[in-house]
């Protein structure tokens, strides 16, 4: 009993331990990110006031860079001040929304030609700052330093779209330069229409039916499998096995695991379905057949009879229809086309790839949509 009650209060105190770092985390990144935003902006408006040259500019900042650096040490180099800079020009519309206290706003209307400083000094200030911001942007404060020098490389419609998903998906760092890197935008662009193109930058990606979570193609760099080298399904199963957490992200979100190799059998014969997971967002099951070849046709019967089995004898009534994804090595749209029913949208074909693709290549055929 006593055993009992003191794993009681290790537990509650370590969620109290935890729960306060979270906080302290959350709002140390705030006040770094607001910290950057206002530098920017300070170096912006002098910059405006004294129409200086790009030149002198940039020479001013490297003396600014090396008093900063003396007196708080490393962080302020020219190429960060020159980020932040950068940062105010890209955000000042969406984060500056009124940055200022009513009150201070008023005051300054008749200091047009002073540079405004830096008033948010102290966790109240930035803490009621961020309270004016608009509800629609206000996702941007759970984004570190670190997102929003990546975020800044991209173009505004991709930008938007790794924002929303970036805090969604609670990706770190790391997980959004992979996302980018591995041109998850464009993959899932390419599985769409024009019209919902364009939703993703506003939404993001949104399951509401099987195309949704279709991407063309999947990405597999993590599996450490070479290209040109041989290997069987059975070895490229055993791969993604052993990187099981890496794969469920790259198929996106809401996939829960349920088994591999997964028996079914009909009349005496025995088939075996290599992955099958389920969709908590879709609410049905997804069955995967690998294929370290080109797809042929019978790779897509033999899925429409998995798909079929898994509808009548194993989804309950209040469960969607299952999905089915061929995943394999070369995809072939006209066998595709020719052997699945015309509007289909429960059986898929789509290729993997073992290397980071061509962004600009995979971009050219988004604007062929």
């Amino acid at each position: 009993m006593l055993a009992k009650k003191n794993n009681n209060l290790f537990t509650e105190v370590r969620q109290l331990i935890i729960a306060a770092r979270e906080t302290v985390y959350r709002n140390v990144n705030t006040l770094q990110v607001f910290t950057n935003f206002l530098i920017g902006k300070a170096i912006v408006e002098h910059e405006q006031l004294g129409n200086m040259r790009a030149a002198y500019g940039r020479k001013q900042l490297t003396t600014i860079s090396r008093r900063l650096t003396k007196e708080f040490g490393r962080g302020y180099s020219a190429d960060n001040l020159e980020l932040m800079r950068k940062f105010y020009s890209t955000y000042q519309d969406r984060i500056g929304i009124n940055l200022l206290p009513i009150s201070e706003t008023l005051s300054r209307k008749s200091q047009k030609k002073s540079s405004t400083a830096i008033v948010l000094k102290s966790p109240v200030q930035i803490s009621e700052t961020v309270s004016r911001i608009s509800s629609a942007d206000k996702h941007l404060l759970q984004l570190s330093w670190s997102h929003f020098v990546l975020l800044m490389k991209m173009d505004e419609v991709e930008r938007r779209f790794y924002e929303i998903e970036s805090v969604a998906n609670n990706w770190s760092i790391r997980e959004l330069e992979r996302q980018y890197n591995s041109s998850l935008y464009e993959r899932l662009a390419l599985s769409k229409d024009k019209n919902k193109v364009k939703q993703l930058s506003k939404k993001g990606q949104q399951l509401q039916h099987p195309l949704d979570l279709i991407k063309q193609p999947y990405i597999l760099e993590f599996l450490g499998l070479k290209e040109e080298s041989a290997y069987t399904e059975s070895e490229l199963e055993t791969a993604i096995i052993n990187r099981i957490e890496h794969f469920m992200m790259e198929l996106g979100k809401g996939f829960l695991f349920d088994s591999r190799q997964k028996r079914i059998t009909l009349s005496g014969d025995d088939y075996f379905i290599d992955l099958v997971f389920y969709n908590r967002l879709l609410r049905c099951f997804i069955l995967i057949d690998l294929k370290i070849g080109k797809l042929v046709h019978k790779d897509l019967g033999q899925m429409q009879m998995y798909v079929n089995y898994y509808d009548r004898k194993i989804k309950s009534k209040d469960e969607n229809n299952t999905i089915g994804i061929v995943l394999c090595k070369q995809s072939n749209r006209a066998v595709v086309e020719f052997t699945l029913p015309e509007k289909q949208k429960q059986i898929f074909a789509r290729e993997y790839k073992l290397y980071l693709p061509g962004k600009e290549q995979l971009k050219k055929q988004i604007e062929n949509l």
